[in-house]
């Protein structure tokens, strides 16, 4: 008993796997191999930004949230900041801002 199956179209199918073209697989975003702007901020600053908050506070909870705070007010404003002591100036005049507008 000799029985014919036609793989052709099953083939097909999987080398359009393999190529990545096929129709219903969804593409992955691309991984980001730099760093941005605000990352390179963030690992610069926050260690200076949340001891001043640390100090300001007297509680590591809300030391987090203010800096968090911070650092997402001063997102916003990046395109504008050049200077690196305007950056550092901004952190800290939100961290100020923040921990009073929260007593």
């Amino acid at each position: 008993m000799n029985i014919d199956i036609n793989c052709t179209g099953l083939r097909a199918r999987y080398a359009r796997k393999a190529n990545r073209t096929a129709t219903n697989q969804k593409r992955k975003p691309p991984i980001k191999a730099k760093s941005s702007r605000f990352d390179n901020l963030v690992a610069r600053y926050y260690p200076a930004v949340y001891t001043f908050a640390c100090r300001l506070t007297d509680d590591p909870r809300e030391a987090i949230e203010l800096t968090r705070n911070a650092f997402r007010s001063v997102q916003k404003q990046l395109c504008s900041l050049r200077d690196q002591t305007a950056v550092a100036t901004t952190l800290i005049l939100a961290v100020i801002r923040a921990g009073l507008a929260a007593r």
